[in-house]
């Protein structure tokens, strides 16, 4: 009887080594989830051009500076312009003087060696400034634009006379004097604009 009870201790005593052989766990252990992480979409967004070619402030901005280049383009030609005349007329009247004290001669055509007022002048206008301009001083006051003096600029021509007739003519040179082929006396000279009542003034370079 003891004997059977030893062995049933030693069974139960080496079923038990093999039940707790491994440690039991005395608490739920988490599980090891590894959380999906969310897919994220990466979305491009391109922001959308705004037309304002077509209507809106943006429009009458770009108009009002596209005008105001367009101004300040045509005042800038205009400038040139302006100055590029002036040239000429002063390379005009420049090669006017260099006949300063030439002889004066009745019907002659060449400053070089003599020539009258209208001689003078149509040479003068000719090689000069490339215009054409009649023989006789009264032809000549039909050509050109007529102009008054307030309008003067160095390479207009001023006609004087009696009355209404024109028989005689200068170039104004500026600052109100003029050069022209005078007398036999005096030959080709400077003189002041009014030193005789203008009949008429005109302009043959626009």
């Amino acid at each position: 009887m003891k004997k059977s009870i030893l062995y049933i201790a030693a069974v139960i005593m080496a079923a038990g080594t093999m039940t707790w052989g491994t440690p039991m766990v005395s608490h739920a252990e988490p599980e090891n989830l590894v959380a999906e992480s969310p897919v994220v979409s990466a979305v491009l967004l391109v922001p959308q051009e705004v037309n304002t070619s077509e209507s809106g402030p943006d429009l009458e901005i770009q108009k009002a500076k596209e005008e105001a280049e367009a101004a300040a383009q045509a005042a800038q030609a205009a400038e040139a312009a302006a100055a590029s005349a002036q040239n000429a007329r002063q390379n005009l009247v420049n090669y006017a003087l260099q006949f300063v004290g030439n002889p004066y001669r009745a019907g002659g055509n060449d400053p070089h060696t003599g020539a009258d007022c209208s001689g003078f002048v149509r040479y003068v206008m000719q090689h000069g400034a490339g215009v054409s301009m009649n023989r006789s001083s009264g032809e000549q006051a039909r050509q050109g634009t007529a102009i008054s003096s307030s309008q003067m600029q160095p390479g207009d021509l001023i006609f004087y006379g009696s009355g209404s007739g024109v028989n005689h003519v200068a170039m104004y040179i500026g600052n109100g004097q003029i050069v022209h082929a005078s007398t036999y006396k005096t030959g080709i000279k400077v003189s002041n604009w009014n030193y005789r009542t203008p009949v008429k003034i005109v302009s043959m370079l626009g």
